[in-house]
């Protein structure tokens, strides 16, 4: 085995590793979604969703540099983070995946035909582009929310350890 290879081996050992340590992190999930001029909207899912301010109110998201997609975003008027609810693990495994397929069977609803929104979802950010910074193997999207909506009933899809879990309905000792 050549010294490079056995450095791109312990290389990829290590980012492995820290995939793994950083999967300690419970997150929720959501899919972006963004009308396209031709086509099919975009729809990808994401676990890197935050707030990031509340005045101007802005969130943020990250999406991998390999996403077919990729370029879509970075060239959208707008976009719209769909937080996903327990009862859409399947939306999620949808738009995880690369295909052509994502939206075979949604009805993608809008508030002005502006912004694709996913049905049922638990809560929808309508956002224009505020920024994009580098992140390494990702770009880092900063949305100015315009508008927002969430239902009071449901449970949201959560992401822990490489694996959906459930939220556990009793609240956390003090």
């Amino acid at each position: 085995m050549s010294e490079s290879s056995v450095v791109g081996a312990i290389e990829l050992d290590a980012q492995r590793h820290f995939r793994s340590t950083l999967a300690m992190f419970a997150t929720g999930v959501a899919v972006i979604t963004a009308p396209r001029e031709e086509g099919a909207p975009v729809g990808i899912t994401v676990a890197s969703f935050n707030s990031v301010s509340l005045d101007p109110p802005l969130i943020l998201f990250s999406v991998d540099r390999r996403c077919h997609s990729l370029g879509d975003l970075c060239a959208t008027p707008r976009y719209a983070v769909n937080v996903l609810a327990e009862a859409q693990q399947d939306i999620s495994n949808r738009f995880a995946r690369a295909n052509s397929g994502k939206w075979d069977g949604i009805d993608a609803g809008s508030h002005d035909a502006s912004h694709v929104l996913l049905p049922d979802a638990l809560a929808t950010f309508e956002c224009e582009p505020y920024a994009q910074h580098d992140g390494g193997d990702h770009v880092i999207f900063i949305g100015r929310v315009v508008r927002h909506q969430s239902r009071q009933d449901g449970r949201p899809l959560i992401f822990f350890g490489g694996k959906y879990r459930a939220l556990d309905a009793s609240p956390a000792a003090a």
